[in-house]
C-alpha cells in the first residue's frame, strides 16, 4: 500500500475512533434521536445534489437507511446517552464482525471456518467478562443496547452485500435520505417539542459534535474507506478497522477521562484477540500449510 493510501487509512481510523467521543459530547445536550436525525440531514445536504443515485432499488436503500440509521445509531446514541463509556462502545460495536458472519451464514449461505468460529467464541467470552463487571449495574442496559446496535450494523452489512458492486459513497448518501423523518418523529413522540427547541441554545461543543458526526465520520470516513476499497483488496483494507477501538479508548481516556477497570480490560483484550484471529487467522493458517 503506498504511503498516500496508508495515511488515508490511518486518517479514517482516527476519525472513526474520535467519533465516539463526539457522540458523547452530542448526547450530553441533544436528544439521541434528534442527534441521529441531524447526522443524516448533514449527510444528505448538500451532497445529494451532486452525487447521482446508485443503481439499486429504493427498497434496498430503505433497508439500508432503516438498519444503519434508524436502528443502529438510535440504539448506539441512546446507549452512550444512558452512560455507556465511549471507549468501550467503540470496541463492543466491533462485535458486528461476528454478527455479520452469522447472518451471512443464515441468509447468504456463507459457512464460517472453524478458525473464525473460534475467534467468535473468544470474543463472546470477552463480552461476557465485561458483562459480569456490570451485572446489575447502571451500565448493563447501555451495554446490551450497544450490542443490539452492532447487530443492526451487521444487518446493514448484509443489505450492502445484496446491493452488489455499486458506488458505496453514493449508496451511503442516498441511504441517508431515510433516517431523518423517522428519527424526528421519534424525538417528538418520546421527548416532546423540547427535543427540537433545545437546539436553539446548543453549545459550540455540541454543534461541533453534530458537524463531526455528519461530515467527518460519515462523509469523510466512509468516502475515504470507499476509495481504499476501490484501490486495494478488501483483505488488505479491512484490518485497519481493528485500530478504531484503540483510538476510541485512547481518545475517551484523554478527552473524557474514562478509566478502564481490570475486568473491562481483560474482556477488551479477549474481544480484540477474537477479532485478530478472525481477520488474520485464515491468512496465517494458509501460510503454515505445506505447499
Amino acid at each position: 500500500m503506498p504511503l498516500r493510501d496508508l495515511l488515508l487509512a490511518l486518517g479514517v481510523v482516527i476519525i472513526w475512533g474520535l467519533n465516539f467521543v463526539a457522540i458523547k459530547w452530542g448526547v450530553d445536550e441533544v436528544s439521541p434521536y434528534m442527534l441521529t436525525a441531524l447526522r443524516y440531514i448533514g449527510c444528505v445536504l448538500p451532497a445529494i445534489f451532486f452525487v447521482r443515485r446508485p443503481a439499486v432499488s429504493w427498497s434496498l436503500l430503505l433497508a439500508y437507511g432503516m438498519s444503519v440509521g434508524v436502528l443502529q445509531f438510535s440504539f448506539l446514541f441512546s446507549a452512550i446517552g444512558m452512560g455507556m463509556p465511549a471507549g468501550l462502545a467503540s470496541l463492543v460495536m466491533q462485535m458486528q464482525v461476528f454478527f455479520t458472519m452469522g447472518l451471512a451464514a443464515l441468509f447468504l449461505g456463507e459457512r464460517p471456518t472453524p478458525l473464525r468460529l473460534t475467534g467468535a467464541a473468544i470474543a463472546l467470552l470477552g463480552l461476557l467478562t465485561i458483562g459480569i463487571e456490570h451485572l446489575g449495574g447502571a451500565v448493563l442496559v447501555p451495554l446490551l443496547m450497544t450490542l443490539v446496535a452492532s447487530l443492526f450494523w451487521a444487518m446493514s452489512n448484509i443489505v450492502t452485500k445484496r446491493a452488489g458492486k455499486v458506488d458505496m459513497f453514493a449508496f451511503v448518501i442516498w441511504g441517508s435520505l431515510i433516517p431523518p423523518l423517522p428519527m424526528l418523529a421519534l424525538a417528538l413522540l418520546l421527548e416532546g417539542p423540547g427535543a427540537v427547541t433545545s437546539l436553539v441554545s446548543i453549545s459550540p461543543q455540541a454543534l461541533f459534535s453534530v458537524l463531526f458526526i455528519a461530515y467527518g465520520s460519515t462523509l469523510l470516513g466512509y468516502g475515504g474507506w470507499a476509495i481504499l476499497l476501490g484501490r486495494h483488496p478488501a483483505g488488505l483494507v479491512a484490518p485497519f478497522a481493528l485500530l478504531v477501538p484503540v483510538v476510541g479508548f485512547a481518545a475517551a481516556f484523554v478527552l473524557l477521562g474514562e478509566a478502564v477497570s481490570p475486568l473491562e480490560l481483560a474482556g477488551s483484550v479477549l474481544i480484540f484477540a477474537g477479532l485478530m484471529l478472525n481477520v488474520f487467522g485464515p491468512r496465517l493458517l494458509a501460510r503454515l500449510r505445506p505447499a
